[in-house]
């Protein structure tokens, strides 16, 4: 596996294999690599030859007090990973690199990037699409993948690189969970024994919510499951909403293709989940 740390050197490589005549994917993550980000790697195999990942930890979705000094790095213990899953290239760019000092371009997305996690964190998305576009225009791959777990983020990515015509292929990649149905996250490496063990409660209810809401009323179901989580040890609930799975509107009952996303604090850590919900649920 190769490690590029500048921009000429990646689109010089991009550009080899594409004269080539090969089909090139990315897998942008942020490092500390867990077996949802490797699954990435595998899904995009499907549909290209060649797998571009990238380690970067983006300042601009991380709010002044957030974790982005501790968020958790691992680098060599990464490129280990990405080699044994075969990726063939790990573009591991500098900050300087990226962002110039009088940096001041933001990509922003209305409607699917608003409400939901934007309400807690209404920084976060423009982060993410300002980043995921940088990636994009750099790397010039022909089909990038994007867990499903952070699903708002999902469509955030999808609507943008709609609107701006930016020729390459988003592919959603299934939620990959531990045994007992947590959502595997890099943050869950900040839990304590005991709330690692309360954690996957936030599953068991959103799955139960999403059985009741084929029948039921939102309203009654959603206070039902912030009561479940603040009785299973979450110390806060920034949100659980059913939404329409495209636009990511509110909707008073699943009967339509649904997600139900959430987001609760176990203790310091917080966690964001969500689950299919309507006519087409299949999980």
């Amino acid at each position: 596996m190769l490690v590029v740390e500048t921009k000429n050197e990646v689109r010089s490589l991009v550009d080899s294999w594409r004269e080539a005549g090969e089909r090139v994917a990315l897998v942008p993550t942020m490092g500390a690599l867990h077996e949802g980000h490797l699954s990435l790697v595998d899904v995009v195999r499907a549909h290209a030859t060649r797998v571009v990942a990238t380690i970067f930890v983006n300042p601009l979705q991380f709010a002044p007090g957030e974790d982005f000094d501790t968020y958790p790095r691992d680098f060599e213990g990464d490129l280990s990973k990405l080699k044994k899953r075969g990726c063939d290239a790990c573009f591991t760019p500098e900050r300087a690199s990226l962002f110039a000092d009088d940096f001041s371009t933001t990509v922003s997305v209305a409607g699917v990037g608003e409400n939901h996690c934007a309400l807690t964190r209404p920084h976060f998305f423009d982060g993410v699409a300002t980043i995921v576009t940088k990636l994009l225009m750099i790397t010039r791959p022909d089909i990038a993948v994007f867990g499903e777990k952070d699903f708002q983020q999902l469509a955030v990515i999808r609507r943008f690189v709609r609107d701006l015509d930016i020729d390459v292929e988003i592919v959603g990649a299934p939620i990959v969970r531990e045994s007992d149905g947590l959502a595997m996250s890099s943050r869950n490496l900040y839990l304590s024994g005991s709330e690692r063990a309360a954690a996957p409660a936030l599953f068991k209810a959103l799955s139960a919510a999403a059985d009741a809401a084929r029948n039921a009323l939102w309203a009654d179901i959603g206070v039902q499951v912030e009561a479940d989580l603040r009785a299973a040890g979450f110390s806060k609930v920034d949100y659980v909403h059913l939404v329409d799975r495209d636009s990511l509107v509110d909707i008073d009952r699943a009967d339509r293709p649904a997600r139900i996303l959430a987001a609760a604090w176990m203790g310091e850590t917080r966690l964001i989940d969500n689950v299919a919900a309507g006519p087409t649920r299949n999980d």
